[in-house]
């Protein structure tokens, strides 16, 4: 998608920050039961189910799992992409071999006369193979260098999905993903 950058690795500057946020302000003052683990774990099973939406080219379905605004830019992408790069984009938690939050952050949104808004919003970040659920199923491990192996190099790709909820005073918001972005590295390396 435009002007998402493509994030790979993590920042241990932006880690601690994560932390710290987490831990200190939006567990204590916006969601007591909120934790980096328990997102993580339920952002891949959403990275799943939206993924395998796009693939298909299910884009009604998005509702109330995306945001309204960007389902425009997805159909365009979608509707250039061929048959087998969507087939691409389909992800499978089990395939998702190294996953981080990349930046935690906290918007409040002033405006006249109201209540100010509050929303908590998670950059995440996935490195995913495609068909590794099935290697491990046989007892195979990838190698840990398997990025500069071409057999393996057209399997890897790297999904970055930056997830929003409401969090103003009486309103029950859901997350939803407002960004999303699907790359192979490869792709990157021979253009």
């Amino acid at each position: 998608m435009p002007n998402f950058p493509k994030v790979v690795w993590p920042s241990l500057i932006k880690s601690f920050r994560n932390f710290i946020l987490a831990t200190f302000v939006i567990k204590p003052y916006f969601d007591r039961e909120f934790n980096l683990p328990d997102f993580i774990a339920g952002s891949k099973k959403a990275v799943e189910v939206i993924s395998k939406k796009l693939a298909d080219g299910d884009l009604k379905s998005l509702e109330g799992l995306v945001t309204n605004d960007i389902i425009p830019t997805i159909q365009k992408t979608i509707s250039l992409m061929s048959l087998s790069q969507r087939e691409q984009i389909a992800i499978n938690t089990e395939d998702i071999y190294f996953s981080f939050p990349y930046q935690v952050g906290i918007i409040f949104n002033d405006e006249e006369g109201k209540d100010q808004k509050r929303f908590v919003e998670v950059t995440m970040v996935y490195h995913t193979l495609k068909g590794l659920s099935t290697m491990r199923s046989r007892g195979e491990e990838p190698p840990l260098n398997m990025g500069m192996m071409p057999e393996y190099q057209q399997r890897i790709s790297i999904c970055n999905y930056r997830f929003i909820r409401e969090f103003t005073k009486g309103v029950e918001g859901d997350w939803t993903v407002n960004l999303l972005n699907h790359f192979r590295p490869i792709d990157d390396e021979e253009s």
